[in-house]
Parts: C-alpha cells; sequence; structure tokens
C-alpha cells in the first residue's frame, strides 16, 4: 500500500514521503497513530496544504522532546525490588518499572519509550538504560536495581 507519512517514523521515513509498506502494517499502526494516511491524489494535495503545519508541529514535538531528554540525561532512578542472597531478583524490572520510576521524578515517560536492549533486568546493581523522548532524541538513564532480601 502506497502512503504519505505525517511525520517521521524510523526505519521507514521521514515527513512527507511517499512510501510503500505491507497493507497490515498501515491499516493496524500507522494509520490509526495517525502517522500516514492512504496515498491518494487528494491525500497528497491535502498533505502539500499542510506541510507547513505539520512542519511546525514535527518542530515543537523535537523540541519538547529535546528539552525532555537534556533534563533526563545522566538522571539515576533507584528500583527496588525483592531479591535472593546472590543478587539475582525473584521477578524482574520491566520497561513498565522503569517508566513508572521516571514519571514518579517528574518525568512524563511511557513504556514504549524506554528500551532495555538485553530485555528485562534481572540482577541487582547499576544498569544504563536508553529512553527515546523522540526518534531523533535518544537519552541515557541509570538504573540501580536495590534488592529487598526478606
Amino acid at each position: 500500500m502506497q502512503i504519505i507519512l505525517l511525520e517521521k517514523v524510523v526505519n521507514l521515513g521521514n515527513l512527507g514521503d511517499v512510501v510503500k509498506v505491507k497493507d497490515g502494517y498501515a491499516r493496524n499502526f500507522l494509520i490509526p497513530q495517525r502517522a500516514a494516511r492512504r496515498a491518494t491524489e487528494a491525500a497528497i494535495k491535502d498533505f502539500e496544504a499542510r506541510r507547513a503545519e505539520l512542519e511546525r508541529l514535527a518542530a515543537e514535538k523535537l523540541a519538547v522532546a529535546q528539552a525532555l531528554g537534556e533534563k533526563m540525561s545522566g538522571r539515576t532512578v533507584h528500583i527496588t525490588q525483592k531479591a535472593g542472597v546472590d543478587g539475582r531478583l525473584f521477578g524482574s524490572v520491566t520497561s513498565n518499572d522503569i517508566a513508572e520510576a521516571l514519571t514518579r521524578i517528574d518525568f512524563k515517560v511511557v513504556k514504549a519509550q524506554v528500551r532495555l536492549p538485553d530485555g528485562p533486568l534481572k540482577t541487582v546493581g547499576e544498569h544504563v538504560v536508553s529512553v527515546a523522548a523522540h526518534t531523533d532524541v535518544v537519552v541515557d538513564v541509570k538504573v540501580v536495581v536495590v534488592g529487598e532480601i526478606n
């Protein structure tokens, strides 16, 4: 399916690009998220008429994300979980736990923005986690997992 991107999409293209994607990806993800529209003649004309407004909105989102990234850069988050004597957690620290901890210290972050390259954290100690505030703004945050022994 041919679509026109209404915002920058990772590994796909930038604002205004006309790209071909699989039908399901367009119908089930990009179009409902308002990241794209079908690339019909009318949609392309409508996009060209609104291009300046969409570029301004994209620039505002980027500026907000950069401000959040600068504020969040170098921060440390402490999370307490039940652990065994050997330092392994009984459960794990997921992206949702990290997003909640960041939200508690006044950073509005959703779990989809937290990137755990090696999966959930399963040991006590310091871990570096990436937080993607925007597709162009990725910040490293230190997560300290503290073991709570019963």
